[in-house]
């Protein structure tokens, strides 16, 4: 049976068009998936990520604890509520998942995690907690809603709470805040900005309420996910997964190296790959003809070898098809994608295609 958010019933009062995502019954759209894009990208729109897992880590131990399960270095984060972006590794290299830690205090670090992942991530982080200090606390007694898009933060404040404005209007991109019950990270899944902000899930529906009568459209599963392409933001179970490595997921930059003594859960399958040589990199991908981009089609890479698209979309900002693409580290600046039998043609680019609502490439 499928899981329902607090916002459920909010979904259907304002709309939404429900499907199964990862367990979870949640809106698609609201109507029109193109209009929530562009709302995001020229406005602001609101998501539901109360699906997503966050988790409380606390204790005397628990700075050493993600030094060792986190391929980043929370030492990295010295002011509270610097937050962090992370793999979570198994020993082979793979990608468990990919998360934001939050440093509040010495004892006190805030997790969010991925919900189709859920159940896997708890039983490695228990399983890896063995022999230190630490306390894990799965916070089920809190909703979380992104506020998104270029007039995002000036509108969420209208809606906060008095108390809760006067702690995040001066918030810095990628700190979050606590705010007693409440709890606001400057930080997203759009490549806008804005805020995701948790709050206890018996006050979630009326601040829905308040962020709309504001002007905060809501927004579905498939805006968030066409915005996060065009960010060049990688999807796990798709651009990642546990058979895939950092080094080939375009995400080499999240690794820690420093200090040589950190050994986090697998550095060495992750620093052999890297000495004998990676052999792939993730690409960006924007098809030069008519035609759909989508994950697991073949990607010839004339005179080189081929690979395969990871994600792919029609790109409502750019008015063309978008992918990502694990191919072969020689490839250049073109190849072609198999599409429906034919071979098209396709410009291969850094993997970040919209920045500030304009395209990157161009």
């Amino acid at each position: 049976m499928s899981q329902q958010t607090v916002l459920y019933d909010k979904h259907i009062e304002y709309g939404g068009k429900i499907v199964d995502f990862a367990g979870w019954d949640m809106p698609v759209n609201y109507g029109s998936q193109i209009e929530e894009h562009n709302r995001v990208r020229n406005d602001a729109g609101m998501f539901d990520v109360s699906h997503m897992t966050i988790i409380d880590l606390t204790g005397e131990g628990v700075k050493a604890f993600l030094q060792k399960l986190l391929a980043n270095d929370v030492d990295k984060l010295k002011h509270s509520g610097k937050a962090l972006y992370s793999c979570m590794l198994n020993e082979d290299g793979g990608v468990i998942d990919d998360l934001i830690v939050y440093y509040m205090n010495d004892n006190w670090y805030r997790v969010v995690v991925n919900a189709a992942t859920r159940d896997k991530d708890m039983a490695w982080i228990d399983q890896q907690s063995t022999g230190f200090d630490i306390e894990i606390n799965e916070r089920t007694d809190l909703a979380m809603i992104a506020v998104q898009g270029p007039k995002a933060r000036e509108k969420a404040i209208e809606a906060l709470p008095v108390d809760v404005v006067e702690a995040v209007s001066e918030l810095e991109r990628f700190y979050g805040c606590d705010c007693g019950e409440w709890f606001v990270g400057r930080t997203g899944y759009t490549g806008e900005d804005g805020f995701e902000i948790m709050l206890p899930d018996t006050e979630a529906p009326a601040f829905w309420d308040r962020l709309s009568e504001v002007g905060v459209k809501p927004c579905g599963l498939g805006a968030r996910d066409t915005l996060r392409l065009e960010a060049g933001m990688n999807l796990y179970g798709t651009d990642m997964t546990e058979n895939t490595s950092p080094l080939i997921s375009g995400l080499g930059w999240t690794l820690a190296w420093e200090p040589e003594s950190r050994d986090f859960i697998g550095r060495k399958a992750i620093q052999k790959e890297r000495e004998t040589g990676v052999q792939q990199k993730l690409v960006g991908l924007v098809l030069e003809g008519k035609g759909v981009l989508r994950g697991h089609q073949k990607v010839i890479v004339e005179g080189i070898g081929e690979g395969e698209t990871t994600s792919g979309t029609f790109s409502p900002t750019l008015k063309q098809a978008i992918a990502f693409a694990r191919v072969p580290k020689e490839t250049g600046d073109s190849c072609e994608v198999e599409i429906r039998g034919k071979r098209l043609p396709a410009k291969v680019i850094k993997p970040v295609f919209v920045r500030d609502g304009k395209p990157t490439w161009q």
